[in-house]
């Protein structure tokens, strides 16, 4: 996938002091006591770097809070007078747009849920023609990294090179124990796309709750995340919207001390350290690659020995025997139970797609 943005780095549109940065603030603008209290509090803490707040809010069904709207826009531009904390709100629509910058709040971001249709990002597009704001988008709802790179891709168009991606998970059909499954290689994938381009990990919509906003933090950091968007609410218990994953300003205090930022730079018996460990990586990698191709071959065989005694491709005693003896295997070498699973499933679908391939062809003469 070719694709290239024309980008301004983060240190021209916010002053992190070389630290990563961090936005943070309630899910949603509730009151106006609600919103100069937690900013108040985030401010004190000396961590913070932007405020976030919800405005208005794309709820997955309706009669749930959908944000004050307007109304909570002259809040967030008093606690910006008082506080000096830049603001950043979401928009959905060109009217967002307008009214947000009406209102001088500094950062725009788009959501999961616009990011998923390129209509509504195009209007975005339309309505940010000729304006200089910093743009963060989210990853759509599926994932889909084809899809986000469109919104960069229309957003930088119309102008916009204030650009940051916000990684915020995927929707998963799998119950797992977060809300938001991380999918961390999208977001890597996109990175390593786009270097330049700063990638905030935002653990409150991946976590869903509370209990787990720390581990992927710090999981975002030790990934040389550019920075942090974390939920806080000065009661979050009380909190309109997604109370389980807000924290206190206090314990967002913590939470950030706690955490452990890796160095950006490194010295160079760390460099040929690596480079020799990367080295070995890559001869494994190698020795991968072989064997697997030798077992392409074994399959090819296999396919042809099918055709000719006319028996089917798929073979389901076999393949639940398979999937039962690799995954003791694997527990036997300390592998993560569900990379062996994804691994021999992606190993599976090759070889059915070989064999079939063989099926179907007219054997030699």
């Amino acid at each position: 996938m070719s694709a290239t943005l024309e980008i301004l780095p983060m240190s021209s549109w916010v002053d992190t002091g070389g630290k990563p940065l961090v936005i943070a603030g309630p899910c949603s603008a509730e009151t106006e006591e609600q919103v100069w209290e937690t900013a108040t509090q985030i401010k004190a803490l000396g961590y913070a770097n932007v405020l976030r707040a919800g405005v208005w809010k794309p709820r997955t069904r309706p009669g749930s809070f959908e944000g004050m709207g307007e109304a909570a826009l002259p809040w967030l531009a008093a606690v910006k007078k008082e506080t000096g904390l830049p603001i950043a709100v979401e928009v959905a629509t060109p009217q967002h747009v307008e009214l947000a910058l009406k209102y001088g709040i500094d950062i725009l971001w788009i959501g999961a849920r616009t990011t998923v249709n390129p209509f509504n990002v195009q209007d975005l597009a339309d309505a940010l023609q000729g304006v200089d704001v910093p743009v963060l988008i989210k990853n759509p709802v599926n994932p889909d990294l084809a899809l986000w790179i469109g919104a960069f891709e229309r957003i930088n168009r119309a102008g916009i090179k204030k650009l940051g991606a916000i990684h915020r998970g995927f929707s998963n059909a799998q119950e797992t124990k977060y809300r938001n499954s991380p999918m961390w290689n999208i977001a890597i994938e996109l990175k390593t796309m786009f270097p330049e381009l700063p990638m905030i990990g935002d653990p409150s919509h991946m976590a869903g709750k509370r209990a787990y906003l720390f581990e992927i933090a710090q999981r975002a950091l030790d990934l040389n995340y550019d920075g942090l968007i974390i939920e806080s609410h000065c009661n979050p218990d009380k909190a309109w919207s997604d109370a389980a994953q807000q924290l206190t300003p206090a314990a967002l205090g913590e939470m950030l001390h706690e955490l452990h930022v890796r160095k950006p730079e490194y010295g160079t018996d760390y460099i040929n350290q690596l480079e020799q460990l990367r080295s070995k990586l890559d001869n494994l990698d190698r020795e991968l690659l072989e064997i697997l191709g030798t077992r392409m071959s074994l399959v090819e065989q296999l396919g042809e020995y099918k055709r000719d005694n006319n028996v089917a491709v798929l073979q389901m005693d076999r393949w639940r025997q398979l999937r039962k003896n690799r995954a003791d295997l694997g527990k036997q070498m300390n592998l993560y139970p569900d990379f062996v699973e994804e691994l021999f499933e992606l190993i599976h679908m090759a070889s059915i797609r070989k064999q079939t391939e063989v099926m179907n062809s007219t054997p030699a003469a």
